[in-house]
């Protein structure tokens, strides 16, 4: 089991039960310095004490781990703008601007990025730009094996 994996299946439950949505874990050396990122998502908007609370919460449960062997940063924090979305939970995306992975392209595009229009059990509408043109595309929910939002230009 390499670090990432160890470090998710330690904090994971707890910090779920926090009331997030999604927890993930990476550990990366930049520029001569480890990283530990945890990143963590929820509906609502993540506050900076939120931030703080997760970090005293999992620091000790780390410590007394002791996985990483070299010295690390850690890192708390939000997914982002650009947030991975769960494809069963699109629903909630409705009227958001997305980035859809196809695993079925569709006219040829395997990544459509668009206004999410509708979603029910088997169907997802996207609106997406080309050129100067609205495309309205419909897929089948099962096509898709990616998702996330998307900043819109």
């Amino acid at each position: 089991m390499n670090i990432e994996k160890s470090v998710l299946s330690l904090i994971e439950e707890p910090i779920l039960k926090l009331g997030y949505s999604q927890v993930a874990v990476s550990y990366k050396k930049e520029m001569g310095t480890f990283y530990l990122r945890v990143m963590i998502d929820k509906d609502e908007t993540i506050s900076l004490e939120e931030i703080i609370k997760v970090n005293d919460l999992i620091s000790p449960i780390l410590d007394e781990a002791d996985l990483i062997q070299n010295e690390y940063v850690l890192d708390v924090t939000s997914f982002g703008a650009e947030k991975p979305i769960k494809v069963d939970e699109l629903e909630k995306y409705v009227g958001k601007y997305v980035h859809l992975h196809l695993s079925h392209p569709f006219k040829g595009e395997n990544i459509l990025e668009g206004d999410l229009d509708e979603v029910n059990e088997n169907i997802v509408k996207i609106s997406f730009r080309e050129k100067t043109r609205l495309i309205k595309a419909e897929l089948n929910r099962s096509d898709i094996d990616d998702a996330r939002l998307a900043i819109k230009f």
